[in-house]
This record gives C-alpha cells, sequence and structure tokens, in this order.
C-alpha cells in the first residue's frame, strides 16, 4: 500500500515548498520511491508561452525527479492569490473530483506521496457553490499533517493556533518543522521549546537558513506516513 503525509503551514511563505522538497529528496536519498503532489497552485509562471508551477518544478529539481512539472498539481493558476480567488479570476471552478483522480494517478506511480497545501491551514479552494477549505481537502485524501512553522518571532502564537484548528477538524498532527531556525537565538530555542509544551507536539526537526539536507532519522520519517 502507497502512503503519504501532507505538508500545511502556520501561514502563507512560511516554506511549505522549501521543506516539502527537503521531504521528497531524503526519502528518495533513503532509497524510497517518493513523489509530489499539490492539490492547487497559485502563481504560476509564464515562461516561453507555457504556464510553468514554479512550487513542483522546485520540488522535482531539488529531488531529483525528471517530470514534467504540470503533471504534479491537479489545479495551477497564474494569478499569484488564494486558489477560491484565482479559480474565480481564471474561470475555473475547483473540483473535488478531480483531485480525487489526479491523488489516486499518483498513488500508482509512488510508494510514498508528499502532499503540499496551499496558504495556512484554513486555505480556502472553493467558497461558492461547494465550499471547499483546505482541511477538507486534507480528510478528502485521508492523510495526516506535519505542519511548517517559521522559528521566529510569533512562532508560538501561530503554531499553537494551526495546531489547535487542526485538532478541532478531526485531523491528525504529527508534529512541527521549524523553518529560518537560528540554533544561537535564545527566542528561537525558547520558541521550539514553548511549541512543544503548548501543543503537546514535537517538533521534528529545525531547518537552518539554505538547508540542503533535513536532519531526521528514517524510522522517524517513515512514522509520520499514513497507508492511502
Amino acid at each position: 500500500m502507497p502512503k503519504g503525509l501532507f505538508v500545511t503551514a502556520t501561514g502563507t511563505d512560511v516554506g511549505k515548498t522549501f521543506i516539502s522538497a527537503l521531504l521528497v529528496k531524503k526519502l528518495r536519498d533513503f532509497g524510497l520511491n517518493c513523489g509530489y503532489f499539490k492539490p492547487a497552485l497559485s502563481g504560476a509562471e509564464l515562461r516561453g508561452g507555457e504556464i510553468i508551477p514554479g512550487d513542483c518544478e522546485y520540488v522535482l529539481k531539488t529531488a531529483g525527479i525528471t517530470a514534467n512539472p504540470a503533471d504534479f498539481a491537479s489545479y495551477i493558476f497564474k494569478t499569484p492569490v488564494s486558489p477560491h480567488l484565482a479559480a474565480e479570476i481564471e474561470g475555473v471552478e475547483i473540483k473535488k473530483e478531480k483531485i480525487i483522480s489526479d491523488f489516486k494517478k499518483k498513488k500508482q506511480e509512488f510508494d510514498y506521496l508528499i502532499v503540499e497545501g496551499a496558504g495556512g491551514i484554513i486555505c480556502p479552494f472553493n467558497l461558492r457553490d461547494e465550499k471547499i477549505l483546505l482541511p477538507d481537502v486534507i480528510k478528502l485524501l485521508g492523510l495526516n499533517v506535519v505542519i511548517v512553522a517559521n522559528a521566529e518571532l510569533g512562532s508560538i502564537n501561530n503554531a499553537v493556533l494551526t495546531s489547535e484548528y487542526i485538532k478541532n477538524h478531526g485531523i491528525k498532527s504529527k508534529g512541527f518543522i521549524l523553518n529560518h531556525y537560528d540554533e544561537n537565538d535564545l527566542m528561537q530555542r525558547d520558541n521550539k521549546l514553548q511549541i512543544e509544551y503548548l501543543t503537546g507536539e514535537s517538533v521534528l526537526s529545525v531547518v537552518k537558513e539554505g538547508e540542503k539536507d533535513l536532519q531526521i532519522s528514517k524510522d522517524t520519517l517513515l512514522k509520520l506516513f499514513k497507508e492511502i
């Protein structure tokens, strides 16, 4: 059975794509057939008349996967706004059925899948005919989540709120990965401790600026995944 893990974050531009890339790369470095999937992507580039989903391209390049980035996202929008608004602007309706169908295809290609969300945990995908928020997508795919949080000022508040929202919506969180971490910063070291204390969840790994590898054991990493 293939296994999957959903990567969400405490907000936009916290580093979901960067961490997702490191996760896929780490699993592949362990010799495992790991792939990537993103249900919706906004802010794609127009390059040579072709729309390029930059997040997908970055993850595939980092992980050493040679494939068309456009095949790794269900919905790709040029407009750099929330998926629900990008879809409205570009005349598209985001539907659960397409996300499920594309997810099933990726499950046939890979033994492990890292699925990356958009924005923070309450990111809306559709607010018109059918209300679809990010937690609906996570539950639709039947995945556990790992939360990417910024290690800097404000991280305690954002991490605790995100964790509580996830728990209150029946989703299993497996812990945090702290991005932009500076071990020489007393506040950031304390942030790590208080996030664990206040949420009851582990900080699974800390990632320094520009890190090329994720510091996490194979055993710890594999325990995060759920059969799908």
